[in-house]
């Protein structure tokens, strides 16, 4: 097919996804439109610098690491973005204002490594930052300050000239709201747009900034958007989104985000730490298995050259990796999580659903659900263990014994498809803020407030019919309740006291009690304010929205 000409491709930025009028440096920043670059229909796949490697690269170790990808076939399952990270670039651009390669790393320079990349059938990808500086920049790691601001069209077209098929780009700077962010990364979208050249654009909001990713559904800036600070070879940090953040932190963060997903546009829950030490091998297990069914870019961040067998054996599950890629393009939604048993469902385009099965405890437990409760219907089912590849039937149960932060992993065939269970979080219009579990208790009475929103489990609902649910319990209120009575959690027991309608006027009534709502107590906007049921009207502390 003949390239579009040049003129052609920056009249169709102008007039279908412009968001700044720009001369390098200059710009009016507009509302951000749709990302559609065509590329990235499933998750990337492929391999980062960074989290071995740091600042410590040359043009040298790629070209093994690229050889090690082919050679132990990676590529040929689907891992083909060679990404180059921080530190790649002299300090200093050239007398026309340039970006060049590091002369004493990269000796042959950015164009010459491509090609290399893609001569076996790989693809290349390299670091940049929105700001002044890049990371190791700002942090004195590097010299220099040669981030993208003011010079976006002008990098962009050096990337699409030396072959880049992804782009990294890092806020990494405390300055800026939100809304800058957004202006700022749209800024390079488009920019890359204007290249004609198809170009995966990943984001990173979160760097030595406000969390933003998980703030906002960025799909109509980037193809991938990482959702939390930097993942660390850990299960457990205890952060709720802070540096560094561990395998289950992350899992916690992202997903609530599941109705972000979809082809082009994916949740990033970082580069993996598969093969890097500091757990064990069943957690290194969970990772991918929860990276996979949550359609998180599957980035390897290891050494490939001296990877073991396990860590081979865990990169290379084609059952897994058959899971992320699939073409629908949907994140697996949380059906059930009590605190230690959490289960996960993923849609898949022929029908199937993948459903895994975590314990986040830490002692062996089993893990239960049913077909019904990932969204399948019927009574006779095909169970494949995307461990093991054994198959085994169900009339309907669903459940593994699985060792401390183990993940077990079925692909369930058979019967009709319905849809799993979103999760939301339910918001009060009157304070911003969301409807929480105190301090995360599963006793049943454990009383409902309102919290600031994050993505912990505590705020995490689904829907069943008319029952809400979280932490493995529903939305409960006596059997007696009248005006003022509290809102709690209780086991699903199927009573009328545990069902509620959606209004349309915004409010949420029981349908045991059709007169009374959930209400947030007094009109309260402070964090602990308690959540309880009166009679209904249309003020905006009874008024919740789905977040």
């Amino acid at each position: 097919m003949r390239a579009r000409p040049r003129w052609l491709a920056v009249l169709s930025v102008l007039m279908l996804t412009f968001t700044a009028v720009v001369v390098d440096g200059l710009h009016s920043p507009r509302p951000a439109q749709a990302l559609n670059n065509g590329v990235a229909r499933t998750p990337p796949m492929g391999w980062n610098t960074w989290n071995t490697f740091g600042c410590n690269i040359n043009e040298t170790l790629i070209r093994q690491m690229a050889d090690a990808i082919v050679s132990t076939g990676m590529r040929d399952l689907g891992y083909k973005y060679v990404v180059v990270d921080d530190c790649w670039f002299d300090p200093n651009r050239d007398a026309q204002g340039n970006l060049q390669a590091h002369p004493g790393r990269f000796p042959s320079g950015m164009k010459a490594l491509g090609d290399y990349l893609h001569a076996r059938g790989l693809l290349f990808g390299l670091y940049q930052v929105p700001r002044e500086k890049t990371c190791a920049q700002y942090f004195g790691a590097w010299p220099g300050s040669t981030g993208s601001l003011g010079h976006e069209y002008q990098d962009a077209r050096q990337f699409a000239a030396w072959g880049v098929d992804f782009l990294k780009y890092d806020w990494c700077s405390p300055w800026g709201t939100i809304n800058d962010q957004v202006a700022g990364f749209a800024l390079m979208r488009d920019a890359l747009a204007a290249t004609g050249r198809p170009i995966v654009y990943s984001i990173n909001p979160n760097s030595i900034h406000e969390k933003t990713g998980p703030q906002r559904n960025w799909g109509d800036v980037a193809n991938m958007w990482r959702t939390t600070e930097d993942i660390t070879n850990s299960w457990n940090t205890g952060q709720t989104n802070g540096f560094p953040m561990g395998i289950q932190n992350i899992i916690d963060v992202t997903v609530p985000l599941a109705s972000y997903a979809a082809p082009g546009a994916f949740n990033d829950q970082d580069m993996m730490v598969v093969g890097n030490g500091g757990m064990n091998d069943t957690e290194m297990r969970s990772h991918f298995a929860l990276w996979s069914i949550m359609a998180s870019p599957l980035i390897a961040g290891n050494d490939i050259r001296s990877a073991n067998a396990a860590t081979l054996a865990i990169l290379r599950n084609q059952q897994l990796i058959a899971i992320n890629q699939d073409p629908l393009g949907v994140q697996a939604v949380q059906v059930s999580n009590d605190g230690t048993r959490r289960v996960l469902a993923k849609r898949l385009a022929n029908g199937d659903v993948a459903v895994a099965l975590l314990n986040q405890g830490s002692s062996t437990t089993t893990v239960s659900t049913t077909a019904s409760a990932i969204g399948k219907s019927g009574s006779s089912f095909t169970l494949r263990d995307a461990w093991t590849n054994a198959t085994s039937t169900s009339t309907g149960a669903i459940s593994a014994s699985v060792p401390a932060h183990g993940t077990a992993v079925y692909r369930v065939s058979g019967g009709g498809t319905t849809n799993p269970p979103a999760t939301f979080r339910l918001r009060s219009e009157s304070s911003g803020r969301c409807l929480d579990v105190d301090n995360g208790g599963t006793a049943n009475g454990t009383a409902t407030l309102i919290w600031d929103c994050h993505g912990n489990s505590n705020q995490s609902f689904t829907q069943s019919g008319q029952t809400l649910r979280v932490l493995g319990k529903c939305l409960d209120i006596s059997t007696t309740a009248t005006a003022g009575t509290p809102v709690r959690i209780w086991d699903c027991n199927g009573g009328t006291n545990q069902q509620w309608t959606f209004n349309g006027n915004g409010t949420i009534s029981s349908v045991r009690f059709p007169n009374i709502c959930l209400d947030v107590d007094n009109n309260g906007t402070a964090n602990g304010t308690a959540v309880l049921v009166w009679s209904c009207h249309t003020a905006a502390n009874q008024r919740w929205s789905r977040a």
